[in-house]
């Protein structure tokens, strides 16, 4: 006879294998690799992509951030002291006006430092977006779309619907003006000049354009960026006021 015993896994061990063997599989589904590069960081990615969705949700198809979800996220990066600096990442075609402004408005009140980066596009309401953080930044390629503020759907013909849409509309001319390098006369005129869209008034301004309205800061990239906000974070260490 043997005095061999043979050592069966512990239940426990065969669970942790399939759990692990499971995550690793939904990684590869879902992005494509089987390791997701985990890194602690004191900066917090914000992302404003596709769509900005509102009071009114969008089609399925639509890929869109939604504000409800933005803010809390806005609120946690204040709220927690290991995040000191916070990125704004701009890829978006616009989309519901006060949604927008009120991501704009806390972007702009927080205490921390924070820098935006236009990628593709800061289209309609991306642009008060854009403008809220304490520097901001554009891809040489990117572009931005000032245009009027625009209805769709059901429309009610009085004067009060004007009224309102007017004012609506000096709400982003003059959150705008406060918050960058042009004035409300020149984004007014951007806003409402005639013959560069088809089928449409207002202006497409790419890159180094936004930066000669005064638009956005300084045309540059991920990198720039990222050493901008790391810049107003040693200053904020020090007790500087970060500019």
């Amino acid at each position: 006879m043997s005095d061999e015993t043979t050592t069966q896994p512990a239940p426990e061990v065969e669970r942790d294998k399939d759990t692990h063997k499971k995550n690793a599989m939904d990684a590869i589904r879902q992005l494509g690799q089987a390791n997701v590069p985990q890194l602690e960081s004191n900066i917090y990615c914000l992302s404003v992509i596709g769509q900005v969705e509102g009071h009114l949700v969008m089609p399925a198809q639509n890929k869109t951030t939604k504000y409800e979800h933005v803010i809390p996220q806005i609120v946690a990066a204040e709220q927690n002291e290991n995040i000191e600096g916070i990125i704004v990442i701009l890829n978006t075609v616009g989309g519901d006006v006060e949604a927008g402004l009120a991501i704009a408005e806390m972007i702009a009140s927080m205490s921390k430092p924070t820098v935006s980066l236009v990628l593709g596009g800061g289209h309609s309401i991306g642009v008060p977006i854009a403008v809220s953080a304490n520097v901001s930044f554009i891809a040489e390629t990117a572009t931005m779309t000032i245009h009027p503020v625009r209805l769709t759907g059901l429309v009610v013909g009085v004067p009060q619907t004007f009224e309102y849409m007017e004012k609506m509309q000096e709400r982003v001319i003059r959150f705008v003006a406060n918050h960058s390098n042009i004035s409300q006369e020149q984004f007014r005129e951007l806003m409402f000049r005639t013959g560069e869209l088809a089928r449409d008034i207002g202006t497409n301004v790419i890159g180094s354009d936004a930066v000669q309205h005064g638009l956005i800061d300084r045309v540059g990239g991920l990198g720039e960026a990222l050493a901008e906000l790391n810049r107003q974070i040693e200053e904020s260490r020090s007790g500087g006021i970060v500019q």
